[in-house]
């Protein structure tokens, strides 16, 4: 597989009132456990980049990895965290509050990856792209310093700069919803349940 799988788990949560996202319950379980269960056999390590909440994070057996760039700076500053740390010549990012990530996420991406030549995949669905579901190779993380040190943050702007590969998903779409809102954690458990 030769890829490093980074839960995001950096923001701010504050539409779910603070409350750290990936820590949140679901069915019984923190979120980000939920993550952890479908990642896992997909990627050969697992970073979690986090910026709070680091020993809670840590009691599931994986490397915490914080922002190097400080003021919680997006998805990317924890993509560039990630890679810095990545052991694996490929890194693939995914959010901490989408607990049905699709189990065959990494091999879609790098099949697709590969069979464009790209610098980086990122997973569709109808005319949605989800820029945090993305699979790319290590060594564009000069490339992505040298953006966020401009100032740069906007996630699609840097993908502007790459050769880039949209991968359909439209036959799992459910497993990109994330919950951003107890009121959307609510109702999910409702459907589950």
């Amino acid at each position: 597989m030769s890829i490093s799988g980074i839960i995001l788990a950096g923001g701010l949560a504050r539409r779910m009132n603070g409350v750290d996202k990936g820590l949140v319950e679901l069915s019984g379980k923190p979120m980000v456990a939920h993550v952890l269960a479908r990642l896992q056999p997909q990627v050969d390590e697992i970073l979690i980049n986090a910026n709070r909440e680091i020993e809670q994070y840590a009691s599931f057996g994986h490397a915490v990895i914080p922002d190097e760039i400080a003021g919680f700076a997006g998805p990317l500053a924890g993509l560039h965290r990630g890679m810095t740390a990545a052991s694996q010549p490929f890194v693939m990012t995914v959010p901490c509050d989408s607990p049905y990530l699709p189990t065959d996420l990494a091999a879609r991406l790098m099949q697709a990856l590969n069979a464009q030549k790209a610098d980086l995949a990122v997973a569709k669905t109808g005319h949605q792209t989800h820029p945090v579901f993305c699979l790319c190779r290590r060594e564009l993380a000069p490339h992505l310093a040298e953006f966020l040190r401009g100032g740069g943050r906007k996630i699609d702007a840097w993908y502007a700069t790459l050769k880039v590969v949209e991968v359909p998903f439209d036959d799992e779409a459910d497993g990109f919803a994330n919950i951003n809102t107890l009121e959307e954690l609510k109702s999910l458990e409702q459907q589950q349940g």
